[in-house]
């Protein structure tokens, strides 16, 4: 069966390489520029070995995550918070709708304004960016916890935090976790584009420097590394549901 799930998963991969490989001998032709996946391996060869992939990845990374540890603070405490009291939920939740609405890459040029082109400006759009999909979900789980499942904690003369700890926040997991799922995939997209602002160094800064010199195979394997960051990412995530809730995976066929 795992076999047969591995092949499920690997099948679709497998086969846009072969249009990859097909297309790209056809674009030859035609005179268009899309390299080969031979060519963005050789890519990745000469960035391995000039070193630029070894310093640009832990770069990228470091601002990702500090970026979406802010983001899930953010979003936690505020969904939290919003969910459970109705003072919080009338002071903050119109906020949080209204900035949720504009999109982050909007706020680049007035971000740069406000805090520069330094490390800065790129932590605070990324935490921006992620903070949101976890606010979203965490407010709506702690919101929708069954109401008999707290009155169970009052039968048992269970107090208010013992309540949210014990009872509320388990019960809100699930629905929490995908929230913090998605923001870990929106951190990878939010430092694409800001990246693109005056980076020093990081994945971005190879692909700005392969635009520059028309080097598409280069700027193609700058994209699939972040593509391959998205993946593992989201691996690290389904591990870390997996070991949180075992109950979830009891029911899958």
């Amino acid at each position: 069966m795992s076999k047969l799930r591995f092949g499920l998963r690997a099948l679709i991969p497998v086969l846009v390489l072969l249009a990859w490989q097909l297309s790209s001998s056809a674009a030859a032709e035609a005179g268009f520029q899309l390299p080969s996946p031979t060519d963005v391996v050789a890519a990745f060869g000469e960035l391995w070995s000039n070193g630029d992939l070894q310093r640009a990845i832990p770069a990228s990374l470091s601002r990702a995550g500090t970026g979406l540890a802010f983001g899930l603070i953010i979003g936690l405490a505020l969904g939290v918070l919003n969910g459970l009291f109705r003072i919080s939920e009338e002071l903050f939740d119109s906020t949080m709708q209204i900035i949720r609405i504009i999109p982050f890459i909007a706020v680049v040029p007035l971000f740069v304004v406000w805090f520069g082109i330094g490390e800065d400006m790129k932590i605070i759009l990324i935490a921006l960016a992620c903070s949101f999909p976890v606010y979203i979900n965490t407010y709506s789980a702690v919101r929708q916890v069954d109401r008999k499942l707290t009155e169970v904690g009052h039968t048992f003369a269970l107090g208010r935090t013992q309540i949210i700890l014990q009872i509320v926040l388990p019960a809100a997991l699930p629905t929490i976790l995908v929230g913090v799922r998605y923001a870990m995939s929106t951190s990878l997209l939010a430092l694409i584009v800001a990246e693109q602002v005056n980076s020093k160094n990081g994945i971005g800064q190879i692909i700005y420097l392969a635009s520059n010199s028309l080097r598409i195979d280069l700027i193609m394997a700058g994209i699939i590394t972040y593509a391959v960051l998205g993946i593992l990412i989201d691996v690290v995530m389904r591990l870390i549901e997996r070991f949180s809730m075992p109950w979830s995976e009891a029911g899958k066929l």
